[in-house]
């Protein structure tokens, strides 16, 4: 009765709420009549400026996803799982993979475009008897999964900028309080910038923009030009168990991690649904846009830079820079001038990377914490009136990034593990949205809401292949990286996401399910 009664009240709340914002100036400002359509069906409060259109939100989602950046960082995966040529397979398979999966999420995004994004959508898709745990666990999968991001973003950006030190300064070694400092750096220049340039982010995308797809030019052209180039048999053919696997197969499949990394993070755009004009037509289209231009950019990176190994492979791993692909460019440029430069084009658009995720992060958490599924929820849910931005969740997440940079000061490797979970959360919340909506079309296909961007007769067969790649990774992210680790270096993650799952279902059983208020207990029949 105290749960029925919650939700009236709230309902009651949001109506009067909505009934208040219901005025047709205000709604221009805040997007079109189908976004005032969908916030209404679905109970919410406009509350966030719409700034982005499809040009912005796909540069968003294109910096944010550094495909071709990425591409260069992890190949160090690759090559130890899989060698050159499983490192240009595996691109193409989780290429595959997520489009599908990208696909999927959408249909999704177009029928219920909103920040909670997967969490959402489980509650009003899930049989209606699961609707309210399952999409509490998800809400949590998300959360959990794009604080770790933010914080290997942090990283990713860190270790780059360690790199270029060391390329000018030989002496340099790198230290784990330096990581730790540089990782709290990154996070705070995201948020102050975040709620400093909030009006003028989407003139910030479009300059990022041009330097993503001009910096990718450059890249390419440099290294086929100027680096050794190994056999082009070897590059497409060579598959190497460079971990001690004693299955080449099987190093090439714990390989996939590598380009898991570089393309993983779909949803990111669905997070910004309510800051973007129309935004049920504009999102899934620039989805599929991002996704064609991000995996053919960085299939051609991963190819180039595979490419441009040389002899000595073994040198590039144990390279004094810290990072493979520095070594790799200094070995093309043979200037130490010229490979700055270079790799300071990486450092700014990760920085702008940073910048993103955290967006990002943020308005997955406000939403959650919207629907009271968080601790300290109305403080998380607090929308500045001057800057009309969630900043208390971009002050919580940039505090969450520091926290866990911390772990560096006592192991790297720990810190990787830690951030592996965000995979693990991201996947399973792409599961589980899925497996809800394939759910729904034999449920029910009937009740399934009309989407702009619709999937049609093809649905089932694209969720399905989206559900065995998802099923696949989900399984070979808790495989170690290598075999027979140490204590130290085992894939502690399965506990972990155990844990936290865990600890999620406790906090749902002692609170949340007084206070949580599942979504689709305010969604209206229109």
């Amino acid at each position: 009765m105290k749960e029925k009664s919650q939700i009236s009240t709230l309902e009651l709340q949001q109506n009067s709420n909505l009934e208040a914002v219901n005025d047709t100036a205000i709604y221009e400002k805040h997007g079109t009549q189908y976004d005032k359509k969908d916030m209404n069906r679905m109970g919410k409060l406009q509350q966030l400026s719409r700034n982005f259109q499809f040009f912005s939100i796909l540069s968003v989602a294109a910096i944010l996803g550094s495909t071709w950046e990425f591409a260069l960082v992890v190949i160090g995966i690759s090559l130890s799982n899989g060698g050159p040529a499983g490192g240009i397979w595996m691109f193409l398979v989780v290429c595959f993979g997520m489009f599908f999966v990208t696909l999927s999420m959408a249909e999704m995004a177009s029928m219920m475009p909103i920040s909670g994004g997967q969490y959402h959508w489980v509650s009003e898709l899930a049989p209606k008897r699961h609707q309210k745990l399952l999409s509490y666990i998800v809400g949590w999968m998300c959360a959990i999964g794009w604080q770790c991001a933010m914080a290997t973003t942090a990283l990713a950006a860190t270790q780059q900028l360690q790199g270029l030190i060391a390329v000018n300064i030989p002496s340099y070694v790198i230290k784990p309080w330096h990581s730790t400092l540089f990782c709290i750096a990154v996070a705070a220049f995201a948020m102050m910038w975040n709620v400093i340039s909030t009006q003028k982010i989407p003139l910030i995308e479009g300059v990022g923009m041009v330097l993503y797809i001009l910096g990718f030019f450059t890249f390419v052209i440099v290294l086929w030009i100027m680096a050794p180039h190994t056999n082009t048999k070897d590059v497409w053919t060579k598959f190497e168990d460079n971990s001690g696997w004693g299955n080449v197969g099987l190093s090439t499949l714990i390989g996939i991690l590598g380009p898991l990394v570089t393309l993983i993070g779909s949803d990111s755009s669905c997070h910004l649904s309510e800051e973007t004009v129309d935004a049920a037509w504009v999102l899934p289209r620039a989805m599929v846009a991002t996704a064609t231009l991000n995996y053919t950019i960085g299939f051609i990176m991963m190819v180039t830079v595979m490419s441009s190994l040389g002899n000595d492979v073994s040198a590039i791993l144990d390279t004094t820079y810290g990072q493979p692909w520095i070594q790799v460019l200094f070995n093309a440029t043979q200037s130490r001038a010229g490979t700055s430069i270079m790799i300071a084009i990486v450092c700014v658009l990760l920085l702008l990377c940073s910048l993103n995720s955290i967006m990002t992060t943020s308005r997955q958490l406000f939403a959650l914490a919207r629907d009271k599924g968080l601790p300290f929820s109305d403080w998380l849910a607090y929308i500045h009136p001057k800057y009309d931005l969630p900043v208390n969740a971009l002050l919580a997440t940039c505090i969450i990034t520091s926290l866990l940079s911390l772990i560096i000061l006592g192991s790297t490797i720990a810190f990787n593990i830690i951030t592996s979970l965000g995979q693990l959360g991201l996947v399973f919340s792409y599961l589980i949205a899925i497996t809800c909506m394939v759910s729904k079309r034999f449920r029910a296909p009937n009740d399934l809401l009309r989407a702009r961007f619709s999937l049609g007769r093809a649905g089932v067969f694209i969720n399905a292949l989206a559900l065995c790649f998802l099923t696949l990774v989900s399984v070979l992210l808790f495989f170690p990286a290598v075999p027979n680790p140490s204590a130290e270096s085992m894939n502690w993650s399965c506990l972990m996401f155990g844990g936290l799952v865990v600890f999620a279902l406790g906090w749902y059983w002692v609170v949340g399910r007084y206070r949580y208020v599942g979504p689709v207990m305010l969604v209206k029949k229109i």
